[in-house]
């Protein structure tokens, strides 16, 4: 099985995506690693990622799509779940040709919608150890001790940079309008789930499950 998870920032389809593949044995394809995967492994491929990246310049559609038949060739039958990719009408039409050559289609397009002011408040509040990488929040979920880190006793605490109110509204607006035209693509192949982001992780987990059951 083959499935799209689609949120903005902060809905969770990373914690989501984990808990597939440690109970569904799916493996992660994020196009952010594979660029940095190939960049650095020397193959053919691997030198023109490099080299446009060196650049400062965008990766075509076609080497990403290319990437990512390179990683389903390795995948040994597991189920894909993409992150990050696609981003647009043309690379989803693309992504389509990809896996209907394969034949292995594109099973579900889950999109965890979430309430924009409650997200920007669970975002802008979070902050993470530098040691261990626990993951807090200012509100939900603060350290026992206060500037301790609950896992590995660290006093050395990251926030993001774009973790700010305005960077995530800015985030959000870009995030809306790529997405928009692609939930309208998948809705009309009959593929789109629609659910709560904002429950708890094990809520949205199950919800999940239903797609995938069903």
């Amino acid at each position: 099985m083959n499935i799209i998870l689609i949120g903005p920032p902060g809905a969770g389809k990373g914690t989501q995506a984990k808990r597939l593949v440690t109970g569904r044995g799916m493996v992660q394809l994020s196009t952010g690693d594979m660029l940095r995967e190939a960049k650095d492994s020397g193959t053919v491929m691997g030198s023109r990622v490099a080299g446009i990246m060196a650049r400062g310049e965008l990766v075509t559609d076609e080497i990403v799509i290319g990437l990512i038949s390179e990683k389903l060739d390795s995948l040994d039958g597991a189920g894909a779940i993409f992150d990050g990719f696609p981003r647009t009408l043309a690379q989803a039409d693309a992504l389509e040709r990809l896996m209907a050559d394969r034949g292995t289609p594109i099973d579900h397009v889950i999109e965890m919608r979430v309430d924009d002011e409650a997200l920007v408040g669970r975002i802008t509040g979070r902050f993470s150890c530098a040691n261990c990488g626990e993951v807090y929040h200012d509100k939900t979920r603060p350290t026992r001790v206060d500037g301790v880190c609950d896992a590995c006793g660290s006093t050395d605490f990251l926030r993001r940079s774009d973790d700010t109110e305005d960077a995530l509204r800015t985030r959000l607006m870009a995030y809306y309008k790529q997405t928009s035209p692609l939930l309208g693509y998948y809705y009309a192949k009959d593929r789109l789930a629609v659910l709560d982001g904002m429950g708890a992780v094990d809520d949205v987990s199950g919800a999940i499950a239903h797609v995938l059951d069903a």
